[in-house]
């Protein structure tokens, strides 16, 4: 007789896996379906399941391959907006900076140190340095400690020594200051997969294209499985829409206008090598419109953002060449030796879904959140920031479960650690060991215990089976051929993009964007997903036609004409 797992379920977030959930989202109505599987939609599912509620999770790409993998990889509190006097929207998201960095994904999410240049000696110091220390207070009390050190004046001489690339123009002196970073894509992938080990049934590459409605309630949605075609429907009391920047087209499919809009506001980054200039921390520089972020990003740099109105396509948001020489003047302002385009390794562009107002200008509007019962049945979810991601989960399946019949345990997400999170610190420890044991190099393990916390037993099992997966990709050389089998057989990738783009950040980090990697990548992927010779070659075909078309793109003067180079390269949205 089969035994029955009651508790949890197996940490894979595989092909199987996904054609499991599938079948389970088809054959029974469930108490809440998320539709969107960015960092919200995903957060949504885990706080919805470790309710204790039959839950299902839809993305119609790839986890986070919208808004949620294209951010600043920051997790911070907005120290900008201090300024704005938004301190409610400051104070939140610095509790959940803590909460992030101590219990939830200590493997992640990591402290980093940034310089705040200084160009007045008195007044500004002081301005600067209030709202430095009002941070610091706010990051207190949540009522556990922040995980960060606490800010410090600079003389120059201390930030010329710090950093010595900084133009001695540039600055009088400057404040540091701590806050924290993520691979933001990686973790919206082991969100979802932390969501499928508690129960929830998670699907990504299925599409939704409408609603079941029984007068004006939604019961559910018309999905539409892109990898093999088939339509089909899914039953749910509630129906959370965690769309994000394509809100108020979901809302659309139910013929209801919506209370509020959502506006998309483009945000590009750079990626430039760790060696162009010489600092051992980041840096934030006001501009006339916003601030820009210099943030250390392993060998490399990232610098951004930028922020303007975007109304062309929503998945393949394009960086022009007018945004690229943008930050970089910006950056040269403080640099001893300027950047130039042969500097920039890699370039990826964004999108903000903000609650639009009344201001014209992208950067002026709300990076609030709102939860708003639209219709019977459905449950929007739009706005907020990355960092108070768990909060707006909160809030959405908090509106859910006051619609249901019985009651509802509250959220417990604030003492639930993701997959590789339990451990983690202990793991690290005995990192060296865990080297020697292996034969592999020590960089190696540190480098896989900070993608995989604990689960990087997992990859080290593939590595001693097949010893050839402990070689680097080409051209790659920060990442192992183990990552990508894994990718595939545990993380839920079904495509090449997945892997290259967002399970690994090959695509911006590499120089050739990822193209000496793709074979053996697609290789390493058809193994695990049974794909043909010719499946093989159009994946690899699909994603250099992406790389020449985002390259295209950063040549464009102006947005729509990026955005038509960029549409030049078709996806992958069905194969089989």
């Amino acid at each position: 007789m089969a035994i029955l797992k009651t508790v949890t379920r197996s940490n894979r977030l595989g092909p199987d896996e996904r054609e499991a959930a599938i079948a389970r989202l088809k054959e029974k109505e469930l108490d809440i379906l998320v539709v969107g599987g960015g960092i919200v939609g995903t957060g949504a599912a885990l706080d919805a399941v470790t309710r204790g509620l039959s839950t299902g999770l839809l993305e119609a790409r790839d986890w986070a391959s919208g808004t949620s993998s294209r951010s600043s990889k920051l997790v911070h509190g907005g120290i900008r907006y201090l300024e704005q006097l938004d301190f409610r929207l400051v104070r939140e998201a610095l509790i959940e900076r803590g909460l992030l960095l101590q219990r939830i994904a200590p493997h992640l999410v990591k402290p980093v140190r940034f310089l705040y240049p200084l160009k007045q000696r008195v007044i500004e110091r002081l301005y600067v340095g209030a709202g430095m220390l009002l941070y610091d207070v706010f990051s207190y009390s949540g009522g556990r400690h922040p995980g960060v050190p606490h800010h410090r004046h600079l003389t120059k001489r201390q930030v010329m020594r710090a950093a010595p690339s900084i133009a001695p123009s540039a600055l009088i002196g400057g404040l540091t200051y701590y806050d924290a970073q993520v691979d933001d894509a990686r973790y919206v992938a082991s969100l979802a997969r932390t969501a499928s080990f508690y129960g929830a049934h998670v699907a990504s590459r299925v599409k939704v294209e409408g609603f079941v409605k029984v007068g004006e309630r939604v019961v559910g949605v018309k999905a539409h499985d892109l990898q093999t075609d088939e339509h089909f429907e899914i039953r749910a009391k509630q129906v959370v829409n965690a769309t994000g920047v394509w809100t108020d087209d979901t809302q659309r499919m139910v013929g209801e206008r919506g209370t509020f809009k959502v506006r998309a506001s483009k945000g590009i980054h750079l990626v430039v090598p760790r060696d162009r200039f010489q600092s051992n921390m980041g840096m934030l520089l006001r501009t006339e419109k916003s601030v820009l972020f210099v943030i250390p990003w392993g060998r490399h740099w990232l610098i951004g953002t930028t922020d303007t109105d975007w109304n062309l396509d929503k998945a393949h948001p394009a960086a022009t060449a007018a945004d690229i020489d943008y930050l970089l003047e910006r950056v040269n302002e403080v640099l001893n030796v300027p950047l130039t385009r042969e500097d920039v390794e890699g370039v990826f562009a964004g999108l903000r879904p903000l609650l639009a107002g009344e201001s014209d200008e992208t950067s002026k509007l709300s990076r609030e959140h709102i939860v708003a019962h639209t219709v019977p049945g459905l449950v929007v979810v739009a706005g907020g920031k990355w960092t108070t991601y768990r909060v707006m989960a909160k809030d959405a399946i908090d509106a859910a479960a006051d619609a249901l019949d019985g009651k509802v345990p509250p959220s417990t997400t604030q003492d639930i650690p993701l997959l590789g999170a339990e451990g983690y610190q202990a793991a690290w420890n005995k990192r060296g060991k865990i080297a020697r044991a292996f034969g592999v190099h020590k960089v190696r393990i540190e480098h896989l215990l900070n993608r995989y916390g604990t689960m990087t037993d997992d990859l080290l099992d593939l590595i001693r089976e097949r010893p050839e997966l402990g070689e680097p990709l080409p051209g790659a050389d920060d990442y192992l051929g183990a990552e990508v089998v894994y990718a595939a057989s545990h993380e839920g990738a079904l495509h090449l993009d997945d892997v290259l783009a967002r399970r690994t950040r090959i695509s911006i980090e590499a120089w050739d964007r990822g193209v000496s990697a793709a074979p053996v990548a697609a290789k390493l992927m058809a193994g695990v997903l049974g794909w043909d010779a010719d499946r093989e070659a159009l994946e690899v075909e699909r994603y250099l036609q992406r790389v020449q078309a985002e390259i295209a793109s950063q040549q464009q003067p102006d947005d729509e004409s990026a955005d038509r180079a960029r549409l030049e390269a078709p996806d992958i949205v069905q194969v089989d």
